[in-house]
């Protein structure tokens, strides 16, 4: 599947901003799942030079700045995806417990994903989560099958209601009130892994909406989505989405890897300036041949 991808972002501040640094994690990842074609980046007032680099995570990022006064910040970003199609093998995996005990015991398998498997700067557990958890990653049930008991668990009892949480909104608040974004339910499922034992990564990227049935797509209808990665010894590193109760194939875009949402957020920075802001998002993502 081939996609014309359109990411913009529109700041306005109540007084001018002086200076401003900012780091953007939007450029979609080059893998054995897609490829990423002629991207671009467009920045009103635009800046004298755009760093780009790879961080610890094998994400892309770009640094730029800008000196001189303004009261509206616009950053375009655009390429062409093609995301190549791989069916999962679904297989009777190695069980909960079986796994749990493997990450204690290969030791260079525990080196190699321990960091997915500790407290992060947006995820940590209490007793409340293990439960939550233990509920669907059973001893003696697969390890896959676990996880899809998992994000259906998260799909069914939990409302996706946007602007009912924030980037601060803590876990045991989503867990009480049933209700969050895709932010909150990959942030939950990465929690309730972890503290079992299981290594899980925060994945950031697109996923192509579907307008209803006789209707045309909105332009810059389509959204940021976020969704997980959980090591299964025998399989690697496998993708399920909680927000949608899937396993992402051709309509999910990868943008970053990280721990949680701190490690690949869209676009952080400093500005030397007072007052309020508004945001304004908008993404495209169109099929094409």
């Amino acid at each position: 599947m081939k996609y014309k991808l359109k990411h913009q972002t529109i700041y306005s501040y109540a007084n001018a901003v002086h200076n401003y640094q900012s780091i953007l994690c939007l450029q979609p990842l080059n893998s054995s799942k897609q490829i990423c074609k002629n991207f671009k980046i467009e920045i009103e007032p635009k800046p004298s030079k755009i760093y780009s680099r790879t961080d610890y995570f094998g994400n892309v990022q770009h640094y730029f700045s800008i000196h001189e006064s303004h009261k509206s910040l616009k950053v375009v970003v655009s390429s062409e995806i093609q995301v190549l199609y791989k069916e999962v093998q679904l297989f009777n995996s190695i069980t909960c417990e079986e796994a749990r005990m493997k990450f204690q015991t290969d030791h260079a398998l525990k080196i190699e994903v321990l960091q997915y498997q500790l407290p992060s700067q947006f995820i940590s557990w209490d007793e409340e989560i293990v439960a939550f958890a233990e509920t669907c990653l059973i001893a003696n049930v697969s390890l896959f099958e676990g996880v899809l008991n998992l994000i259906k668990k998260i799909y069914t009892e939990f409302q996706f209601k946007s602007g009912s949480t924030n980037v601060n909104t803590p876990l045991k608040t989503v867990l009480k009130e049933l209700k969050g974004v895709c932010q909150d339910f990959s942030h939950l499922a990465i929690a309730s892994l972890r503290s079992v034992g299981i290594p899980a990564k925060y994945v950031s990227g697109y996923i192509e909406t579907l307008p209803p049935k006789g209707k045309p797509k909105l332009e810059g209808s389509d959204a940021s989505h976020a969704w997980i990665s959980v090591y299964i010894p025998e399989m690697g590193w496998c993708e399920f989405d909680p927000t949608n109760n899937m396993i992402p194939q051709q309509r999910h875009i990868v943008t970053a890897y990280g721990r949680d949402f701190a490690d690949v957020s869209p676009l952080k920075g400093i500005i030397f300036s007072s007052g309020d802001h508004k945001v304004k998002v908008e993404v495209d993502v169109i099929p094409f041949i």
